[in-house]
């Protein structure tokens, strides 16, 4: 096996294509990279054949990998399609497969939901007119009025419809029952009634104009409406994948390795493990590995969420994807490809996406048994009627008793139609994904808001959730005879030339104050330890305690006493010396947010669990802890083991919420039930979460939780409302009232009944606008 050296695929040199240079023979896995290669040999580095080294799993293409179902996780298949038991859309195993046809999948939607909506338009206002009374006296006007809802709604329902009606079918040659078939059910009844009426029922006698019981229009709105609850979760889907984006992007695109005492730059896929690779400032550290040679201080904020920089020097193991910042270094690369971190917290966050289950679980749950039950009602209803039609003393001629059966058994197919059913649901998690906008809360999916309402357990990350997520000068402690403004002003000067983020934090301090600094002279830096400098006629040294001791400053002793309260509070001391003295120390620490406090409160008055989790140490965050009232800390915790808390908690039995903002809490925030994503953090912990906080405090932690109950209590009202009036329907479009009072519901009034349920789940989802959010202590939302 050889190593194509344009796209570093492995070829099997007995049958890969081949082109010299140099005396050397080369393999490529096609033409294109052949033509690559030939065409442009300067740009293309030379990479010496290296059969001998383990292959690196390449990545897959776009449409490669396995699919399964979220809902049916034993359904698996090797393309992208449809669930054969739930109807659901089948979610790619490998991350990034299947993007093609997902998006291709969209787009069709698209099409077909606002050509079946332009297209319904007509046939509801012609439909309307006819049940308002406007006649219209021409019978070639009166007759082009059916033919032409006839024509568009064929259209909507056989077009527009297609995906809906085979997934129906589909449901129904399997014999798995689900929302698919409900929606295929009425559909169909009402159009294939409809258009049988027109076809065959009279239209017209010698003297006046008969109207004729169609429901095209029924059909035509069950259509679209569904089109539009499947385009809606398609974008949710594509919204869920971003998150897998967004960590790809982490990932650097190349690598500088030095082989054979040449160094030269390589796409990631033709690093093997034991690669000396060099790393230079200001660049992403390119795989897993060891420090060889030098030192530097790496930014490994999207591994650990924290902000302070580790410094780094031989021996230290660095980590892929994280930003190297003051130094150069060489290290060996120990895991590469798929064994990285970032790999695995890719793969991490994906399984946890694919373990989430749907919401359509209860839609599909309930038409397991609801489906059969509408059809055998219908069913019944003809078989009775057309027994109690052979009754001379119940039908006057046999005709009118097999018109009148059918009629009944019709009208209980539309009369039990899904229409409310379906809008009862999504109406009241569209408003309410609305009214949460405008509080900052936005809401991923209706699965998110659904779950939320259940969660006894809040799990919290520290830094930039709880706390600001920026380190700040907390407090200056000036040597006796020392003046405060000069000591920070001094520090400043010197740390503006740092790129640590304790550096910035200083110098950022003194700008707030509005002090000018002045130009710095023989500036040096050592990694971990400090930072110095001329300032004007005084050499200032910045930095900790050892540093400066070994810099020769004198009365370090008296400082690191007086130092101490700081430290205990878990702030990061930074001392000062002026030509050889110390003058004072300043305390750095990452502040907890002025809202914190009273969020906490309140989500403890409402009864939830809350447990810190976070990768800082175990005294800083014990001691934030203790400041909050908060009494589960678990410290220490890189992305494995946040995932690991989270699953323990779900394993006791525990409904959980995870909050945070960094790469690091991704993989969290996909395993937790719901996933809450500060919207101050980074894109993937936002792509991850089901809920995003725009404005990043926790404040919205209660806003979204009293939004969930709130939108719940309107979902369970409207699904209430429409099986009572489903049940209550059913039995009088069947005729019940019939033998005692003569009452029978007609088809066209039974799909007027329908409309009236709609328009009574979508008044009572629209009171959402009126909720209020973030209410007192202890007090339900109104």
């Amino acid at each position: 096996m050889a190593v194509d050296p344009v796209c570093g695929m492995e070829v099997d040199e007995t049958r890969g294509l081949r082109a010299e240079r140099d005396g050397q023979t080369w393999f490529f896995c096609s033409k294109n990279c052949r033509q690559k290669f030939l065409g442009q040999p300067a740009s293309i580095p030379s990479i010496p054949s290296m059969p001998s080294m383990p292959s690196m799993p390449s990545t897959p293409p776009a449409q490669a990998g396995t699919f399964t179902c979220p809902m049916h996780p034993e359904v698996e298949q090797d393309h992208p399609g449809s669930c054969p038991k739930c109807g659901m859309d089948l979610e790619p195993k490998t991350p990034g497969a299947g993007e093609d046809a997902e998006t291709a999948g969209a787009g069709d939607l698209a099409r077909r939901f606002w050509t079946g909506l332009i297209l319904s338009m007509p046939v509801m206002i012609l439909a309307m007119r006819d049940m308002m009374g406007y006649r219209v006296f021409e019978r070639a006007r009166f007759e082009a009025n059916y033919w032409i809802q006839f024509g568009l709604s064929a259209a909507v329902v056989f077009w527009a419809g297609r995906p809906i009606l085979q997934r129906a079918w589909r449901s129904v040659v399997l014999r798995s029952a689900n929302m698919f078939t409900l929606i295929g059910m009425g559909v169909m009844a009402a159009w294939l009634f409809s258009a049988a009426s027109l076809a065959l029922a009279p239209r017209w006698t010698h003297q006046t104009i008969e109207p004729i019981p169609v429901y095209f229009d029924s059909a035509a709105m069950i259509t679209v409406l569904a089109l539009l609850g499947q385009l809606l979760e398609a974008k949710a889907r594509r919204r869920t994948g971003e998150a897998i984006q967004a960590l790809l992007h982490q990932a650097a695109n190349s690598a500088r390795v030095v082989r054979h005492g040449r160094e030269m730059e390589l796409p990631l896929t033709l690093v093997r493990k034991g690669d000396t690779l060099r790393v230079r400032p200001g660049e992403k550290i390119p795989v897993d590995g060891v420090v060889l040679e030098g030192a530097s201080s790496v930014d490994e904020a999207m591994i650990t969420g924290e902000a302070m920089p580790a410094a780094k020097a031989a021996g230290d193991w660095v980590t892929g994807a994280t930003l190297n910042q003051t130094g150069a270094f060489l290290m060996r690369a120990e895991r590469v490809g798929r064994e990285t971190l970032l790999a695995q917290i890719i793969a991490m966050v994906a399984a946890a996406q694919r373990s989430r289950a749907p919401v359509q679980r209860l839609a599909d749950a309930v038409s397991a048994w609801f489906v059969p039950a509408v059809m055998g009602a219908a069913a019944l209803t003809l078989a009775l009627w057309l027994w109690l039609g052979t009754n001379p003393s119940l039908a006057a001629a046999p005709e009118q008793a097999a018109a009148r059966a059918l009629a009944n058994a019709v009208a209980v197919l539309i009369i039990a139609c899904p229409c409310a059913l379906g809008l009862a649901t999504p109406m009241s998690i569209m408003v309410g994904v609305g009214r949460g906008a405008r509080e900052g809360v936005l809401v991923k999916n209706a699965e998110s808001l659904q779950t939320l309402e259940k969660v006894d357990t809040i799990v919290l990350d520290k830094t930039g959730t709880l706390t600001e997520g920026r380190p700040r000068v907390v407090r200056i402690l000036p040597r006796p005879g020392q003046d405060e403004t000069e000591l920070l002003r001094l520090a400043a000067a010197v740390e503006a030339r740092s790129e640590h983020p304790l550096g910035a934090a200083i110098a950022r301090a003194a700008r707030e104050r509005g002090l000018d600094l002045a130009p710095v002279e023989h500036f040096s830096s050592r990694t971990g330890g400090g930072v110095s400098g001329r300032v004007g006629a005084q050499d200032v040294v910045v930095g900790n305690a050892a540093f400066l001791e070994e810099r020769g400053a004198r009365g370090a002793a008296g400082a690191e006493e007086g130092a101490r309260e700081c430290q205990a509070l878990g702030q990061t001391v930074m001392f000062v010396a002026r030509d050889g003295n110390i003058a004072g120390a300043l305390a750095v620490a990452d502040p907890v947010k002025a809202t914190t406090p009273d969020a906490i409160r309140r989500l403890q008055a409402m009864g939830l669990k809350i447990v810190m989790l976070t990768g800082d140490n175990e005294q800083t965050a014990r001691i934030v802890a203790q400041q909050l009232g908060i009494d589960d800390v678990r410290a220490q915790a890189g992305p494995r083991r946040k995932i690991e808390e989270v699953r323990r908690l779900r394993d006791a039995s525990r409904i959980v919420a995870m909050a945070g903002d960094g790469i690091n809490d991704a993989p969290a925030l996909a395993a937790a039930q719901v996933g809450i994503a500060m919207g101050t953090g980074t894109d993937v912990a936002m792509a991850s979460a089901g809920i995003t906080l725009v404005k990043g405090d926790l404040q919205g932690v209660v806003r979204a939780i009293e939004l969930s109950r709130s939108v719940m209590r309107n979902i369970r009202q409207n699904l209430f409302f429409a099986f009572v009036y489903n049940a209550a329907g059913i039995p009088i479009a069947a005729g019940a009232l019939y033998p005692l009072w003569g009452i029978s519901l007609n088809p066209m009034l039974a799909a007027a009944a329908m409309s009236l349920s709609s328009v009574c789940v979508i008044a009572n989802a629209l009171r959402l606008h009126k909720v209020t959010l973030l209410c007192g202590l202890g007090k339900p939302p109104i």
